[in-house]
């Protein structure tokens, strides 16, 4: 897929609040830090579509982005940080699981995840909360670039192993990174595939 355009739309808090039109939606989430901000970026090309910061939690409500006019890419805010008061912690799950719930027009939900990291409580929780509702989601493995490239493959297989403990079908994966690019096509095209059969 070659983007051509891409354009902030707009914040909002809910997502009733959000576009009305039934563009194919098409949403970002993680941990704190994960890389979220500097992935979309990547994907799209642009180097400040998503304002990306040092300080996890950044990101407060649900972004829309327009990309070629046909779809949205939606930055959600990231879980699992608790610097936070519990109202504020409270409202921002309220956000999250209202969204990925209720949002007629989410087409599927990216799950990011450090490459990094062994799998986190707070990640599995999350997964098997998807899984449970039956969201349609997929994991983008980040910051590829960070492990040596013999790492890469050992460690993603390690962590779906760890999937397959409780799930016999695992969901479509991707391995990126925002610096190299690597995974981006790979995405886009999987994005473009799902938009082909809408």
């Amino acid at each position: 897929m070659n983007i051509t355009s891409a354009t902030y739309i707009g914040s909002k808090p809910h997502h009733s609040q959000c576009p009305q039109d039934q563009r194919p939606e098409y949403a970002f989430i993680g941990r704190s830090n994960v890389g979220k901000s500097s992935l979309i970026n990547a994907l799209t090309e642009r180097r400040k579509l998503a304002l990306t910061s040092s300080t996890p939690g950044k990101t407060m409500c649900i972004n829309h982005f327009l990309i070629n006019n046909q779809w949205y890419l939606v930055d959600l805010p990231g879980y699992g940080f608790a610097q936070r008061g519990k109202k504020a912690m409270d409202k921002l799950k309220d956000m999250i699981s209202s969204y990925v719930l209720e949002r007629e027009q989410l087409t599927c939900l990216f799950v990011l995840i450090d490459i990094r990291h062994d799998p986190q409580k707070v990640d599995l929780a999350f997964l098997h909360f998807l899984g449970s509702k039956g969201v349609p989601f997929a994991i983008v493995f980040t910051k590829a670039d960070k492990l040596p490239p013999s790492k890469v493959k050992p460690t993603v297989e390690r962590y779906l192993n760890t999937l397959h403990e409780e799930w016999e079908e695992l969901p479509p994966h991707f391995i990126t990174s925002a610096t190299s690019k690597m995974g981006r096509e790979e995405l886009l095209n999987y994005i473009e595939d799902i938009n082909k059969s809408l």
